[in-house]
């Protein structure tokens, strides 16, 4: 299943319009948080002075989550969707310059989370499973821009480990302006490679001790939970972008994602209850598909407003399509301070292969009780409180920027949620 549980960076930088493409993560964490909806900032390095490493910026992000809900996949779509969440999340963007006056920047991440699900104590039928969890998320992202030739390549590596998943990934991007630089071109290619603790309910658990792959035994982590070796997951995806600025107040992108994934898509702890009483394990189809296309507005109302709009359509394979729209609207009340107040809707249709608590047929070739996979519509609002005056935050030099953001999201299927997160920049 998604992580759901926000992630930090995503949210804090919401007001910076980046489109991303989910393309699906895994926790024993019964979550379903929904977005990131952000842009990149646009610099100008047309004239370079330094060429010796430094460091130009240290971002540090924290963030609390909490949500309620009674659709837990854990239990087979009925049950608590309790979660906490706290993150917190340090990068540094290292800058130089070589010796063809490009500029080079090497961003260092690293992540920590720390969460609480109640779901999960009940992997064992007792309720006596642990319902803590932990993730690391250490990240490596190089890039080289030649300002003369308007363009930039780069590389990124990332890895993500909790007790029951763990992924490498890789990326490469590159970006082409136009001729007159109004307008920009923009290309990623990522993987990940992801392998799935095998972790099963502890009626379900298996008489031997073989995982899928004919390999390793079973073991038990400390955590209640028993242990059946693993099995591997990859994702594939190809990101498109074009940015035109239309004149010196509106700017316009066209975005589009193209998402594969292979390997053994469901989660073993997640159970299903059939119309017949019986019970078993999640089974979906080892391959998705995923298609989003969407389109961003940015569109300067004044010297004080901003209008960011943004939106996206999405279908898969597995019978899912959804709609996704987005309003910021950033509004300077002085030259250091502003306030964002922000508005997502979205509305997907059900899987396939999606059914509520004991209404799935055992004849069914596939079956989930995953209300990720269910029909439903949201809405996630909230606002920004932004604070970057000349002589530091508070007047501690070196503070250039401080970001308060709160947001409230309600699902239809009366799962709620709530965020808050502040960022600080450090020059």
């Amino acid at each position: 299943m998604k992580k759901i549980y926000l992630s930090i960076v995503g949210f804090s930088i919401l007001c910076r319009l980046n489109a991303t493409a989910q393309v699906g993560n895994n926790s024993l964490a019964d979550n379903k948080a929904p977005f990131t909806i952000s842009t990149p900032a646009v610099t100008d390095t047309s004239d370079y002075k330094l060429r010796k490493i430094h460091i130009d910026e240290i971002d540090f992000v924290s963030s609390y989550y909490n949500q309620n809900g009674d659709h837990s996949a854990v239990t087979g779509g009925i049950g608590t969707e309790k979660v906490t969440d706290v993150a917190n999340s340090l990068t540094l963007n290292l800058v130089w310059l070589n010796k063809s006056n490009n500029k080079n920047t090497l961003d260092v991440g690293l992540g920590f989370d720390y969460h609480t699900a109640a779901s999960q104590a009940f992997v064992s039928k007792t309720g006596a499973s642990s319902p803590t969890g932990t993730r690391i998320y250490p990240s490596l992202d190089w890039t080289v821009e030649n300002a003369k030739k308007g363009n930039t390549f780069g590389l990124g590596a990332y890895y993500s480990g909790e007790f029951n998943y763990q992924s490498l990934g890789a990326d490469l991007h590159f970006s082409q302006k136009t001729a007159d630089k109004n307008g920009e071109f923009s290309a990623k290619l990522q993987g990940y490679f992801d392998k799935v603790t095998l972790i099963y309910p502890s009626e379900f658990e298996p008489a031997s001790t073989t995982d899928l792959n004919g390999n390793g035994t079973g073991y038990s982590d400390g955590r209640g939970h028993h242990n059946y070796g693993n099995s591997p997951r990859t994702t594939l995806a190809a990101s498109f972008s074009y940015s035109q600025m239309i004149n010196s107040r509106l700017q316009v992108m066209l975005l589009g994602d193209v998402v594969t994934q292979h390997g053994f898509l469901s989660l073993p702890f997640h159970r299903v209850y059939f119309n017949n009483g019986k019970d078993t394990i999640e089974r979906l189809p080892s391959s998705r598909f995923k298609l989003p296309i969407g389109a961003r507005l940015n569109y300067f109302l004044g010297d004080n407003i901003i209008l960011r709009t943004y939106y996206r359509y999405y279908i898969d394979n597995w019978g899912i399509r959804s709609n996704t729209a987005g309003l910021e609207v950033p509004y300077k009340v002085t030259p250091f301070f502003s306030i964002s107040p922000f508005y997502r809707f979205y509305n997907q249709s059900a899987s396939k292969y999606f059914a509520p608590y004991e209404e799935h047929s055992p004849t069914d070739q596939y079956y989930t009780s995953n209300y990720e996979y269910a029909k439903f519509e949201s809405s996630f609002y909230g606002i920004g409180f932004r604070l970057a005056p000349p002589n530091g935050v508070f007047g501690i030099q070196g503070l250039h920027e401080m970001e308060i953001r709160y947001g409230h999201y309600t699902q239809t299927t009366d799962l709620v949620s709530n965020v808050v997160s502040i960022s600080l920049g450090f020059k």
